[in-house]
């Protein structure tokens, strides 16, 4: 069987020289067309943002005002830990602001840590939970959250017309009052819920000295953190730890068992007097448990970084 080899296609350099020519020519007038209608394409977010913040995917792109809104929120409690706030407590100004904006500003967010627990932060467009946060506005999470004295920076665009919130994203902290509103364009505003009432108190319910109301027990090889423990409640009956008071040998280990559903910690000192370096579990999930062992005879008060009506207290004898 024989080939036919008659038809060879070959091109020459001139030729090849023009085709480079006439691509290279291409490439500088779709250059030149895309950086003339750069107003254009900087005029709306991208698509993946409306989405983030709830946009429909049918809705077309929003239109970006250009407006940047700098604001600075601080963590605060009442100084029986039970209502928490943004900037000042209920029934004071600047209580949990309330940022209105147009679809497409940026609101940065400069938040600060100015209480004595642990704190997060996020964007939701649910109206309960800590659930739906709007990726890029987190700082910090609840097994990770911003220690007293730290702070963080975010942003949130938004992507349609609608109601947000920033929230403290701790579980139980926004029930307690960590919830501020973000009114996006010209919608209705429902009728805000009565924010908790703050009742004047002449000293924290919570004491710096060592718990005094109950005669230690001997230490029974576990110490719990019950279940429903991480919502106030717990502390008028002394079992937000059980047993909350116990003596134990020098030397002798001890264990904590999370057995709630929340993160907790268990930390030397008491919530008015902060931690004092003794001992801190730093945050464990449920189901975990923390241990020490103590080789100095005293009293060892401690508290939960999180939910600081939380507090037992260790004799080491």
């Amino acid at each position: 069987m024989s080939h036919d080899n008659s038809q060879i296609y070959r091109t020459t350099s001139a030729r090849t020289g023009k085709m480079l020519v006439i691509m290279l020519g291409i490439c500088l007038v779709g250059g030149i067309i895309f950086f003339s209608m750069w107003d254009y394409w900087i005029s709306s977010p991208p698509p993946v943002v409306a989405m983030m913040a709830g946009g429909d995917d049918h809705a077309g792109p929003a239109v970006q005002t250009g407006d940047t809104i700098s604001k600075d929120l601080n963590f605060i409690e009442s100084s029986d830990f039970r209502t928490l706030a943004f900037n000042a407590l209920p029934g004071e100004s600047d209580n949990n602001p309330t940022i209105s904006m147009s679809v497409g500003d940026k609101v940065v967010f400069n938040v600060d840590n100015a209480g004595r627990s642990f704190h997060s932060f996020g964007v939701t467009q649910d109206d309960e939970g800590f659930a739906g946060l709007i990726p890029g506005s987190e700082i910090g999470t609840a097994s990770n959250p911003l220690k007293p004295g730290e702070a963080g920076v975010s942003e949130f665009i938004a992507g349609e017309e609608g109601i947000f919130y920033y929230i403290c994203t701790v579980p139980g902290h926004r029930e307690q009052g960590m919830v501020g509103q973000i009114i996006v364009g010209d919608v209705a505003v429902p009728e805000a819920a009565p924010a908790p009432v703050v009742e004047a108190a002449p000293a924290p319910v919570v004491e710096t000295a060592p718990i005094a109301d109950s005669t230690p027990v001997d230490y029974a090889g576990i110490i719990s953190l019950p279940q429903g423990s991480g919502v106030p409640g717990c502390d008028e009956t002394n079992e937000c730890y059980i047993p909350f008071n116990v003596s134990v040998s020098a030397g002798e280990e001890i264990t904590w068992s999370n057995d709630d559903s929340a993160a907790h910690t268990v930390t030397s000192g008491t919530p008015s007097g902060g931690p004092d370096g003794n001992f801190d579990s730093s945050l464990f999930m449920a189901g975990g448990t923390y241990s020490v062992t103590l080789d100095t005879a005293g009293e060892y008060p401690y508290f939960c970084m999180v939910h600081p009506w939380m507090i037992g207290n260790i004799t080491v004898n």
